[in-house]
């Protein structure tokens, strides 16, 4: 059958694969497994119930919860009835919930939690709210479905024939760097277009494959993917929790999931911290085995003796981070900001593929994707161009996006909809280069500045690459109209006890740990290191050490891990002078 709306997946998924399991979450320390027929007969009953309760085509409701079957059994049920889903995030503030509601004129509220009820309850107003637990003040979703059950389907098969690949069918709030979130609109066509094209790169067996799912489903990103995974027919598994993701790779056996760098750099770092905690020829082997993994280029020849050696390696080192990873992982997809290419390279030289792809919201979200196979990656990239998508860069760099899954526009802002769509084409503010059907990204335009001596510094390239010191958590480089860059910098603190105990340094507290002179000699020498990759007037020049990480709810970062630089900067303003203080 053809798929024109995203509700068309449901059946769809029945008749291909009838699936025993579907979707799946933890409860009471047990997998609940939900077959494609169970999805349809809740999303079925679900839609029934909004009807009756007075919810309509173009209505609005929020989403706010962490990942679970019940996220997916609202939306696709306010699909089927025409109406708008509104996802956020749970982790932003009440101030942000009460303008989303307002804005987007939402009429019903579906929380996850009762810290998520208690910042939406805030500023909800007369606004229904529901729950996905039960919790006082607010009525659990489960008495809502009972509404719908034995409701009138021939209503429902009215609503469904009247909502067509045009419509709109969610608002997202992207998260935004600087001032109010922007809320696009995508009708189901721009999303069905993007996975129907996912699905042509993905490696792991339709059908029969599992997912596991942890990153946030209000982001485009992993709710579209949950939309191919679907159509793939692969069984997703939502963790239990970002702290619970080793165990539940370990007990899912995934074939695949989606993840960002920053996780991806963290089980880096926590390989090389055990790496160093070996002794004698167990640790020559470990960083012999590493050093061999940061040279790889799964497209290259890279010679008998080199493949032999990669292959005893993967027998005595790397077989043991596919087995940290479920052991039988055959993509992970990575996106949302940059990837290291010293990790897509070591991953790659253990058997675990990471594919690194290219979105934005705007775009519903993928633009370009790696294929994954040897062949076919390119270290550094983040892909070729998807199908029925074109691409071309402006003569300032910039990356121009024309096609299927480009927006609808931003809501109720038309002329922020005419300053990023011009001719039919998305300007992403992000710079870039294209070396055949290849993409690669260099900086977001609106981020790159000058130096006094009027040396453009691109600094998300810089960031990207002094972030591989194990000892750096964090790092914003800084300098526009400055004679140099310098940059502010939120060590990590793990990696910094690692060192010290590896050093024989007594560790006190962190603030204390960052003005002692033998560690800032330390980040020093870091510092000097990896500014040899750049040119001079590129290098930073001087740094300051932070004692606490940016976080989202305090406010330095975007939901989606981006730094805000003029929230950090306006943060951090005595810091900042104090690095240009001759």
């Amino acid at each position: 059958m053809e798929i024109k709306r995203l509700f068309d997946l449901i059946p769809f998924q029945i008749t291909k694969y009838d699936k025993e399991v579907t979707l799946a979450k933890k409860e009471n320390a047990t997998w609940k497994t939900y077959s494609s027929r169970d999805v349809k007969e809740i999303v079925d009953n679900l839609s029934l119930a909004f009807i009756n309760s007075g919810i309509g085509a173009g209505d609005k409701v929020a989403i706010i919860s962490d990942n679970c079957p019940e996220w997916n059994f609202v939306d696709f049920a306010l699909q089927q009835i025409g109406a708008v889903s509104v996802p956020m995030y749970p982790t932003i503030t009440s101030d942000d919930y009460e303008y989303i509601f307002n804005h987007a004129e939402v009429k019903t509220i579906f929380v996850g939690n009762e810290e998520i009820l208690k910042k939406a309850s805030k500023v909800s107003r007369d606004r229904k709210i529901f729950s996905f637990q039960r919790l006082k003040g607010a009525e659990f979703w489960e008495d809502f479905l009972a509404t719908g059950v034995n409701g009138d389907l021939e209503k429902l098969e009215s609503a469904k024939e009247n909502v067509t690949e045009l419509d709109l069918f969610t608002i997202i709030y992207t998260s935004g760097t600087t001032g109010r979130p922007k809320g696009v609109m995508l009708k189901h066509s721009n999303v069905v277009s993007n996975v129907l094209n996912i699905e042509k790169i993905m490696t792991p067996e339709p059908g029969t494959s599992r997912a596991l799912s942890f990153l946030p489903l209000c982001h485009i990103y992993e709710r579209a993917s949950s939309f191919a995974f679907y159509y793939i027919g692969y069984s997703v598994y939502y963790a239990e929790s970002m702290e619970t993701i080793a165990d539940n790779l370990k007990e899912i056996k995934p074939q695949v999931f989606n993840t960002v760098p920053r996780l991806l750099e963290k089980i880096y770092d926590k390989i090389v911290a055990k790496g160093y905690e070996l002794s004698g020829i167990k640790k020559n082997l470990f960083f012999w085995a590493l050093n061999l993994g940061h040279k790889y280029d799964p497209a290259a020849d890279m010679g008998r003796w080199y493949d032999w050696q990669l292959k005893m390696a993967n027998k005595i080192i790397f077989s043991k981070w596919r087995e940290a990873l479920g052991g039988e992982v055959m993509q992970i997809n990575s996106g949302a900001s940059a990837l290291q290419p010293r990790l897509a390279r070591v991953f790659w030289a253990a058997g675990i593929r990471v594919c690194e792809g290219y979105g934005l919201t705007e775009t519903s979200p993928v633009v370009s994707a790696s294929i994954c196979t040897k062949e076919e990656m390119r270290i550094g990239s983040v892909g070729k161009i998807i199908e029925d998508v074109e691409v071309k860069i402006a003569e300032d760099g910039e990356i121009l996006v024309k096609g299927p899954n480009v927006m609808m526009g931003y809501y109720k802002e038309p002329e922020l909809t005419a300053e990023a769509i011009k001719d039919g084409w998305f300007h992403t503010g992000d710079i870039g280069e294209l070396d055949g059907r290849y993409l690669k990204i260099t900086d977001r335009k609106k981020e790159m500045f000058k130096t006094s001596g009027g040396k453009y510094i691109a600094p998300q390239v810089m960031e990207n690459k002094f972030k591989e010191s194990s000892l750096i958590e964090q790092l914003m480089v800084v300098g526009e109209n400055k004679k140099f860059p310098s940059a502010i910098i939120v060590p990590s603190f793990d990696g910094l006890r690692d060192y010290c105990k590896h050093k024989g340094i007594p560790y006190t507290e962190d603030a204390e740990m960052i003005q002692k002179a033998e560690i800032l000699s330390k980040y020093q020498r870091e510092i000097d290191g990896l500014n040899k990759y750049f040119g001079k007037w590129e290098q930073i020049k001087k740094f300051t050490l932070l004692p606490r990480s940016w976080g989202v709810e305090s406010g330095e970062l975007t939901p989606t891990m981006k730094l805000k630089r003029k929230v950090i900067k306006a943060k951090f303003e005595n810091e900042l002078e104090e690095l240009y203080k001759l």
